[in-house]
């Protein structure tokens, strides 16, 4: 006789089952994206967002489709980098990612009532947030995907790289020694759950805030150095990304691309 399921048992599979559907459909919705990378830093105000912004934009430069999904939704701001104010559309109650300079956006900022409001949510609202976004978000075919993640290492990015299989990640660091402690833990807790660390990106160098860190770390932790950002006064200008008024910056992150493409090509041979 087959004994019936208590009532926690009965819930408890009905989750597993919801789960289980629901990456069979966020796995469906991103059958279409060729490569998946997070942007990733484990300390606030290093320039990530800026980092993922124009990376994204230069890879649309090169003739590449791009996405940008801005997954930090306690401080969303990518869509501001990008200087879109075109919201989603919605289609069959499928999300249509707005467009500007080449680049698809998705944020938590597009459906913000007050910009200026805290959003002040625990772990599971965001983890049901970014499923969300996979399971109603259309992309269509994209040749990247450059994931801004939340900073720090805790339950946030976790579900990030959780939900997300990201084929790889770019560690922003700034020339301080704090800052290169916290992208050294972001790097171990990457590669704790056993996924890619692409190489390390320096940002802010330069005489005010110094220049190094991001070369030691790549050294001490063995990964590629792909290289630094200066501080520049051209930043001053945030009507747009700054890699489309700047021959100078854009010829830095245009070297960063170079480095990406082999390293990426190279993490994905070897999964």
């Amino acid at each position: 006789m087959t004994r019936q399921m208590s009532p926690q048992e009965q819930a408890r599979l009905d989750s597993i089952k919801r789960s289980w559907q629901q990456k069979r459909e966020i796995t469906g919705k991103l059958s279409r994206i060729k490569n998946k990378i997070g942007i990733y830093s484990g300390k606030g105000g290093v320039g990530k967002t800026t980092v993922a912004v124009n990376l994204a934009v230069t890879l649309a430069q090169k003739g590449y489709t791009v996405g940008l999904m801005d997954t930090d939704i306690d401080c969303p701001n990518a869509n501001k980098v990008l200087g879109i104010t075109d919201k989603p559309t919605f289609q069959d109650g499928i999300i249509i990612p707005p467009e500007k300079y080449g680049v698809k956006i998705l944020s938590m900022a597009f459906f913000q009532e007050n910009e200026e409001e805290a959003i002040i949510w625990r772990g599971p609202m965001v983890h049901n947030a970014i499923n969300q976004f996979l399971q109603t978000t259309d992309w269509g075919d994209l040749d990247y995907m450059i994931v801004d993640l939340p900073p720090g290492t805790s339950d946030a990015p976790l579900t990030v790289m959780q939900v997300l299989s990201l084929d790889g990640f770019v560690i922003v660091t700034s020339p301080q020694a704090l800052a290169k402690l916290d992208a050294k833990r972001s790097i171990n807790m990457v590669r704790k759950l056993k996924v890619n660390v692409l190489g390390v990106v320096e940002n802010f160098s330069g005489e005010m805030f110094g220049t190094g860190a991001g070369e030691e770390l790549a050294e001490e932790m063995g990964l590629a150095f792909m290289g630094r950002i200066d501080l520049r006064p051209e930043y001053k200008d945030t009507s747009k990304p700054v890699v489309l008024s700047s021959p100078v910056i854009a010829a830095e992150y245009q070297s960063i691309v170079l480095a990406l493409e082999p390293a990426l090509a190279a993490a994905i041979a070897e999964s």
